[in-house]
């Protein structure tokens, strides 16, 4: 599984790369988790507003950090 992490290194993109590495940790998963700064990639995925969180190259979530209980439906439901 990749997951990604769009944005440019603002506070909530931090906090929802922490959240996902603790979320794939505690699931016991194997999963790569990239940061994407970049902002033309970022645009790439139709994401505007940060952060974005993208799972096997599917957006998941744009301009907000989900919860911890919807952050593992979303990785569970991307397996």
């Amino acid at each position: 599984m990749n997951i990604k992490i769009l944005g440019s290194g603002c506070a909530s993109c931090t906090k929802l790369a922490e959240a996902v590495r603790e979320t794939v940790d505690g699931m016991g998963i194997d999963a790569t988790v990239e940061k994407v700064t970049d902002l033309n990639d970022i645009m790439a995925y139709g994401v505007m507003t940060t952060p974005g969180l993208v799972i096997d190259e599917q957006v998941k979530a744009a301009g907000r950090v989900p919860s911890g209980d919807e952050l593992e439906r979303l990785i569970r439901d991307s397996m």
